[in-house]
């Protein structure tokens, strides 16, 4: 079975109510290929989800940047699973590097957080990825097995699961891991699924890239085998997201 075509645009902490307006507007006038040929998720701050939601093409769906570990109450400031699930919000992207690094959240931590949402019946983007001191140290996929592993340890049902590889060193940095690179960890991905999950999880899980990814390399890391799609951060604001989501229809003529 061919694995469908992702793209998630990741707004990070990032707009106005006017700017989203304008992001959502750009987004609902532009021909894109079909969601049977490619699935798209933006993901704005938490504030501006219901706006998104509301306004937002129906072909296209959002995803919150992070929930809380577990059922809400005493926690100032998280927001929890049901509350997404209430508001419809279909996705969450969890254990950004972003949260792992600044707010120090463990492999362990991100775990339990995937398995509490996926349990709520969230989609869950799940981000893995190492540091360039770890990829000098040749250590990537030892990095990168830990992380999928603290998830692979918590969650039987991977059909609600996109991975999301993004070399920590590449993202927003203008650096990006090269169609090669991004090929072998997403190929090592796929088989540490096979031999620590199931063969019919390796095949059928997306795993997608993210770091520095624009509309100019886009077609060329899209077209590698394991490479099922993108997580897009800065580019995900501009009208260049659109030539991402195109960037689809490299599977299609594979």
């Amino acid at each position: 079975m061919a694995r469908k075509f992702f793209v998630g645009g990741n707004w990070k902490c990032n707009g106005t109510a006017e700017e989203v307006k304008k992001i959502v507007n750009t987004l609902n006038e532009a021909q894109v290929p079909s969601q049977d040929v490619v699935e798209v998720v933006v993901s704005p701050p938490y504030v501006f989800l219901p706006m998104v939601k509301s306004i937002l093409r129906p072909d296209f769906h959002v995803a919150a940047q992070n929930c809380w570990v577990k059922k809400g109450g005493a926690f100032t400031g998280e927001v929890s699973a049901e509350m997404l699930v209430n508001l419809d919000i279909p996705w969450v992207i969890l254990g950004h590097s972003e949260r792992r690094a600044l707010l120090n959240e463990t492999n362990e931590f991100v775990g339990d957080k995937v398995a509490y949402a996926l349990s709520k019946g969230l989609k869950v983007i799940a981000c893995v990825g190492e540091t360039l001191e770890q990829r000098e140290s040749g250590s990537t996929m030892d990095v990168v097995a830990a992380q999928t592993k603290a998830i692979a340890d918590r969650v039987s049902n991977w059909s609600d699961v996109v991975i999301a590889y993004e070399p920590v060193w590449a993202i927003g940095t203008g650096k990006v891991a090269s169609p090669a690179q991004a090929q072998e960890v997403h190929d090592e991905l796929r088989k540490w699924l096979a031999k620590n999950v199931s063969a019919d999880v390796a095949a059928t899980t997306r795993i997608i890239y993210g770091g520095s990814v624009n509309g100019g390399n886009c077609k060329e890391l899209g077209g590698q085998a394991d490479v099922d799609g993108f997580l897009v951060g800065g580019a995900s604001l501009k009208p260049e997201f659109i030539d991402i989501i195109k960037a689809a229809e490299v599977k299609k003529s594979a």
